[in-house]
């Protein structure tokens, strides 16, 4: 059992993007690199002796070390790993990008549209990202720390899990007239299979399982958390989604897990508090003019 709690991971979910489509990440850099950001770059001026680039396009090299990073993710591998083949392959995508993203620069197009607004986010988030790797580096919870965390975490969990199943349909005249058929005695699972336009759970009459109310949109978990086991909701609930009839089949007392089992992911949590202070920290101290 997940422990349930909001949270902010857009660094991660960056990389994971950058990650998934590895090529337009390394043109990123090449672009920034260009604008004189501080980025991993391989021109020829700053490579180091022992770094011999594994490709120069119009006299920008291209590092051993993107062409390892690019590899890494994109095959999955180091480049030892890897046949003369497919290193080859690689390098060659490589060295077309670079192709392109000079003759972009050489146009001009860095600057038009949103192009420039993306290489300055890109690099903002690239570095927040190696900030926050570095901070987890150095930041190591004690024991009681994450105990500390642990028992905060359960703290704020919702106490009770519901089981429900719903009829979710377009408009509420459809919703109203299902609720009719259902007090002449209709069968919930039979409706749901027949009408709801919930692909998620209408195969199983609408079940959804069981759920805590902060997984829910708040008007679907408000009508949950007002019925009784059984009851069904007399008027339709209206979402983003549609309009929901409703059905609270039971409750249970929230599981919660051991300690052991989540220590990771409660570990992962007070780093991100951590950093979260850390950032406050930095504001504290920065001189901020701002002009909205």
């Amino acid at each position: 059992m997940k422990l349930l709690i909001n949270h902010c991971n857009y660094l991660r979910e960056l990389m994971k993007l950058l990650k998934a489509l590895p090529l337009a990440a390394l043109l990123v850099l090449a672009a920034c690199a260009r604008l004189h950001l501080p980025v991993s770059s391989g021109s020829a001026q700053n490579a180091a002796p022992a770094d011999k680039p594994v490709a120069t396009v119009n006299g920008t090299d291209i590092s051993h070390d993107v062409f390892d990073y690019y590899v890494r993710n994109t095959a999955g591998k180091n480049p030892a790993d890897l046949t003369a083949d497919q290193r080859s392959q690689l390098l060659d995508n490589l060295v077309r990008g670079e192709v392109v993203a000079q003759e972009v620069l050489r146009q001009g197009l860095d600057r038009s549209g949103d192009t420039q607004s993306l290489l300055a986010l890109s690099r903002l988030q690239i570095l927040e990202q190696a900030g926050f790797e570095h901070f987890q580096q150095t930041k190591t919870p004690t024991d009681a720390e994450l105990q500390a965390e642990y028992r905060s975490q359960i703290d704020a969990m919702p106490k009770t899990q519901y089981h429900a199943r719903h009829i979710l349909v377009a408009n509420q005249a459809d919703a109203l007239q299902l609720i009719d058929q259902l007090k002449k005695g209709a069968k919930f699972e039979d409706l749901a299979k027949k009408e709801s336009i919930d692909p998620g759970s209408k195969n199983n009459g609408g079940d959804l399982g069981w759920f805590s109310p902060t997984t829910m949109v708040k008007p679907f978990a408000d009508a949950v958390q007002s019925l009784k086991n059984g009851e069904i909701t007399q008027q339709p609930v209206q979402t983003q989604y549609g309009w929901h009839v409703i059905q609270l089949i039971d409750t249970r007392e929230t599981p919660v897990p051991p300690f052991d089992q989540v220590k990771e992911r409660v570990s992962q949590l007070w780093q991100q508090k951590q950093f979260r202070a850390y950032e406050d920290d930095l504001l504290k101290n920065a001189k901020i003019q701002k002009s909205l």
